[in-house]
């Protein structure tokens, strides 16, 4: 069986409720800006411009977009948090990494955009209630609500996800 590139951890499938779920989960939060700081260490800048899989984005566009996206998910979580089921906002990913700033703007400045948002994000939703976990947000795109509990698990999965694109190209090239 061939494994897909597109998902080299699987597609992100949502999970119950409970205490060591949360505690993971959380974890992979508070790490994921080391953990994406770790899989482009030492990478040079032709290895930076190279796609993860034919077609796909570069690492420097994998890298911008896990801080475009966890700022996203940072103000996903702040408007659920304080609104009652508000609607979010959808982007377009493939055209954010189209645009000038993701060529021109170091990845550096990405890594520290998420040490900042996941300090943040970690610090916003560490203690939330049984109950705040189930408030929701409405995302017009998919035509569907998203609990708090969801949006954990789903960007947990998200950070892992591109950090294994990644991890994953240099264990292919033997970098």
């Amino acid at each position: 069986m061939t494994k897909d590139p597109r998902y080299p951890i699987g597609k992100f499938e949502p999970k119950p409720f409970s205490e060591q779920q949360k505690k993971e989960w959380l974890a992979d939060i508070q790490f994921l800006p080391e953990e994406v700081e770790r899989a482009v260490l030492n990478l040079d800048a032709a290895q930076i411009q190279t796609p993860y899989r034919d077609g796909g984005w570069t690492v420097q566009q994998l890298v911008h977009h896990i801080a475009d996206s966890h700022m996203n998910a940072y103000i996903r979580f702040r408007l659920g948090l304080t609104e009652d089921n508000p609607v979010i906002k959808p982007y377009d990913e493939n055209a954010w990494v189209q645009l000038a700033d993701i060529e021109k703007v170091p990845i550096n400045v990405s890594l520290t955009i998420l040490h900042g948002v996941h300090q943040r994000l970690l610090a916003t939703i560490k203690d939330l209630t049984p109950e705040q976990w189930e408030r929701k947000v409405t995302h017009p795109e998919h035509g569907r609500e998203m609990s708090m509990w969801f949006l954990l698990g789903l960007y947990a999965w998200h950070g892992k996800h591109h950090t294994a694109h990644i991890t994953t190209l240099r264990e292919n090239k033997g970098w």
